[in-house]
């Protein structure tokens, strides 16, 4: 078992590891083939379109065929994507290779969720989504590292060594991992034909949308603090290697460490009401940055409260779902991806308002998130009576 968890734990790693380079690197890469900033947005948006799209087909697909053959077609599609996006010479290529990437990588997160919830107990589930959210947390420590480190030897070096990273895992994946869904529940699976969307059904529905308002809020944190940093102390993309690593630190502490700790003591419902809140004062915080030292403590505090809501949130759509697992962690992908999509669009129009604006819009939208969970739980108990 614990073999099984250091897979799925490295294949969440590699995926994201791709955010983590690109978020350090992206904004002065894309600048040099013309991009502003609303275009920078597009560019991570078209990315998360296809994960959109793609994630509920390959998390259902998962559900029928089994997970081991969805996840490395999700590693090679990912790999290649990465060689591709260093080779290219024209801004339209770095949109070609990002939508080839969210097709093939959207194979992997929610197959890796659904692998998680197989050989999980309803008790363990939230620390083993846990596990899943530090893999994500340390992706963005050594990303970044790699991302500004790399970045030194030329413009697309990093690139290539995340996808020679990424292949390396597909070995891995390949001679270790064993499928976890059996021949038997692949057939019922097949037989019932389940619709994607039949898993979001009130009062689960609310946490779908709780998890695309909180992604929404964090992807327009990610597509505009390099220009904001850059503007209030001269962050350069070392600084923000640095920073970010510092944040993804304390992502996976809160996520690997005491995620498990903190649902069996208080309850998921507790921990994702407390993250929520600590993540709108983190947003506050980040308006008053001055310098480094100011971003990175503002940010881990972001940090903590956001890694307290996902894994909590996908414990209690995986114990209540009505669908596959594949399925339903595939439309948490989905949603997860549409906050991807809007969130750096409206996070860099409003960055050209007024430079605050997505940190006091996070704030404001994880308050909103707080209104959608306490409908989940009204709506719940009233099932529960």
């Amino acid at each position: 078992m614990k073999r099984v968890f250091l897979v799925l734990f490295a294949i969440m790693f590699m995926v994201m590891l791709g955010f983590g380079i690109i978020i350090p690197v992206l904004p002065f890469y894309a600048e040099k083939f013309g991009a502003d900033s609303v275009t920078l947005g597009l560019l991570m948006a078209v990315y998360s379109i296809m994960n959109f799209i793609f994630a509920p087909i390959w998390g259902s697909l998962s559900d029928r065929v089994g997970r081991k053959p969805v996840l490395l077609i999700g590693l090679v599609g990912f790999a290649a994507s990465y060689f591709l996006f260093a080779a290219a010479t024209q801004l339209w290529m770095l949109f070609a290779t990002r939508i080839m990437a969210g097709v093939l990588s959207a194979a992997t997160l929610p197959t890796v969720m659904a692998y998680m919830a197989d050989i999980t107990t309803p008790e363990t589930r939230a620390k083993g989504m846990g596990m899943v959210g530090a893999a994500a947390g340390l992706g963005f420590v050594f990303g970044p590292a790699i991302g500004g480190g790399f970045h030194r030897f030329g413009d697309q070096m990093p690139f290539l060594v995340a996808g020679i990273l990424v292949i390396l895992n597909f070995l891995f994946a390949a001679f270790i991992l064993k499928e976890s869904v059996s021949p038997e529940q692949r057939l019922q699976h097949a037989k019932k034909k389940e619709k994607i969307w039949e898993a979001f059904k009130p009062p689960v529905s609310y946490l779908f949308l709780l998890q695309f308002v909180v992604t929404l809020s964090l992807a327009g944190l990610e597509a505009t603090f390099a220009y904001f940093s850059a503007v209030r102390f001269g962050a350069d993309a070392a600084d923000m290697a640095a920073i970010f690593t510092i944040m993804g630190v304390a992502g996976a502490i809160v996520q690997g460490g005491l995620i498990g700790r903190l649902t069996k003591a208080v309850g998921e419902a507790r921990v994702i009401q407390v993250g929520l809140s600590i993540s709108a004062a983190g947003f506050l915080l980040i308006t008053q940055i001055h310098s480094f030292l100011t971003a990175a403590v503002y940010l881990t505090v972001f940090a903590v409260g956001n890694g307290m809501i996902r894994p909590a949130v996908s414990a209690l759509i995986s114990k209540q779902t009505a669908a596959g697992q594949g399925g339903a962690m595939g439309l948490l992908g989905s949603m997860d991806s549409l906050g991807r999509i809007a969130g750096p669009v409206i996070g860099g129009t409003l960055y050209q308002v007024a430079h605050p604006s997505p940190y006091i819009s996070g704030a404001i939208i994880s308050l909103l998130g707080m209104v959608l969970f306490m409908s989940y739980k009204k709506i719940e108990g009233r099932a529960s009576v």
